[in-house]
């Protein structure tokens, strides 16, 4: 009302003319839009839209900040049975592999005895990707997002700022990442929390290509008895798709892309879920397909990349959660250590969850 009494005061009190306020109009949204232009090329490796994190400008290791040892203390209490969960998949060379990425292992057998004497070593020659196969934990070095910066570049950027030259500019990635490698990352012993949304559903499996949406995962929740008030920072949120019963037809699966084969696309969270794990500030988000997020994706929003960037919320994909869906396991003791390999961008993991 304020604004609107200005305008008229310096037109003539009531009698300003239609033109003449669509004109002022125009011009403030023009200089607003020419400021918010300003404003998002004033980015520069201190200070940008998304760095830096709310864990300090030197963090590397994200929202497994929030797993603290009061986070850890609390889960622990959890487990009534001490039965156990296996929510990975066995790594062998038959599991679905996203695109063309290699799996080799061999083992030399040993040389036919021909006494009762000493003995043999066996050992395994192994080529493939480190990460990003099988059950895979993404790590911030993973995907960056591109970006003009205050100067005028085009950088692609990173959670906390670091760009692709902090990454692997000295030895251009010979020997890893120089920066926001997945040994950084803190053990993951937390309260774990199961949505079901095919259980949710009425279904074994969800449809290709179906995004889940805020109003699946609240349903999911309250057909859980559960509230989405009682998710809380620190704790590792899991979607089960009912996809993993796909996994032994790589064709269907993931093992090529959108349109190859038998792939339609697997179901997953879109934006809206993304952008509300974020503010609830979990600190792992995963699900049993490929990718967690809907593919192909209905837009231009990636769900790595809201998760990572900001926050610094790390990812578990290709799990296998059918059965704590089967015994309705809902809230569970989550462990989940990456390993420690330096200059990586993802790591195997084997997530266990105690009920």
């Amino acid at each position: 009302m304020e604004n609107e009494t200005i305008i008229n005061n310096k037109f003539g009190g009531n009698m300003i003319n239609k033109q003449r306020k669509m004109l002022l109009i125009s011009t403030v949204i023009a200089s607003c839009a020419l400021v918010v232009t300003q404003a998002s090329f004033s980015q520069t490796r201190e200070q940008g839209p998304w760095w830096p994190s709310p864990h300090g400008p030197e963090d590397q290791a994200g929202a497994s900040n929030y797993v603290t040892p009061m986070k850890i203390l609390a889960a622990l209490q959890i487990p009534q049975t001490g039965e156990t969960y296996e929510l990975g998949h066995i790594y062998e060379a038959s599991m679905p592999a996203y695109g063309s990425r290699p799996y080799f292992m061999q083992v030399v057998p040993p040389p036919t005895p021909t006494s009762a004497e000493g003995g043999v070593a066996l050992s395994e020659y192994f080529t493939g990707y480190i990460g990003q196969m099988g059950t895979q934990f993404d790590g911030f070095g993973h995907q960056g997002g591109n970006i003009q910066m205050g100067d005028g570049s085009f950088k692609t950027v990173f959670y906390n700022g670091f760009t692709a030259e902090d990454l692997t500019a000295t030895n251009r990635g010979r020997g890893g990442l120089e920066a926001l490698g997945v040994e950084h990352m803190k053990p993951f012993i937390t309260r774990g929390i199961l949505i079901d949304i095919a259980g949710f559903k009425g279904m074994d499996v969800l449809p290709a290509a179906y995004e889940v949406t805020l109003e699946d995962m609240r349903g999911a929740l309250a057909w859980q008895n559960m509230s989405e008030d009682t998710i809380g920072q620190g704790d590792a949120v899991f979607f089960n798709y009912g996809w993993a019963v796909n996994w032994t037809n790589p064709s269907r699966y993931n093992d090529s892309y959108v349109g190859t084969g038998e792939n339609e696309g697997s179901p997953g969270i879109y934006a809206g879920v993304a952008r509300w794990l974020v503010a609830r500030k979990v600190s792992l988000v995963g699900a049993d397909s490929c990718c967690v997020e809907v593919r192909p994706r209905p837009g231009i929003d990636n769900v790595h990349r809201i998760l990572f960037l900001g926050e610094g919320i790390a990812m578990l994909e290709n799990m296998e959660l059918r059965g704590l869906a089967r015994d309705e396991v809902y809230e569970f003791l989550f462990l989940g250590l990456s390993e420690r390999i330096k200059g990586a961008t993802g790591s195997p993991m084997r997530p266990i969850a105690v009920r």
